[in-house]
């Protein structure tokens, strides 16, 4: 294998390429489920409540210039709902489960630094060991 074949090989092998190789694919697939999630499930929702299911018709004209706010409206809905759907669909959950993970994994810590001399000592002590300092908890 010629030598500059060998500099790109190692290149791509690299981790930091694959890991953003596999960032990327995952973003997209990730984009596009958040924008079915908008697209189909809550526009209509909102499309029914409101029973305007499209703003992009909207507009008004001054001197020979159309302006389409309805088009400014309809961006601006789907970013907030966008916003929505991230934050109960992936960060709700995902606060769930860590907060789940990290009750199970912690544990009580052994041991304190001592506020006088910095020495580490037993979490439930009450007198420094060291310097004889008092600790509170």
């Amino acid at each position: 294998m010629p030598k500059i074949f060998e500099g790109f090989k190692n290149f791509i092998l690299r981790g930091n390429a694959l890991e953003l190789a596999v960032g990327v694919v995952i973003g997209a697939a990730f984009n596009t489920m958040i924008q079915a999630i908008v697209k189909d499930l809550l526009t209509p929702f909102i499309a029914a409540i409101a029973r305007v299911p499209d703003f992009s018709r909207l507009s008004f004209t001054i001197n020979g210039s159309k302006f389409m706010y309805g088009d400014f409206i309809n961006a601006t809905i789907s970013f907030f709902l966008v916003a929505v759907a991230v934050y109960f669909f992936v960060i709700v959950p995902m606060n769930a489960l860590m907060s789940k993970t990290a009750k199970k994994g912690q544990a009580k810590p052994v041991f304190k630094k001592c506020p006088e001399c910095l020495s580490d000592i037993p979490f439930e002590a009450k007198r420094c060991s060291h310097c004889s300092q008092i600790v509170e908890k």
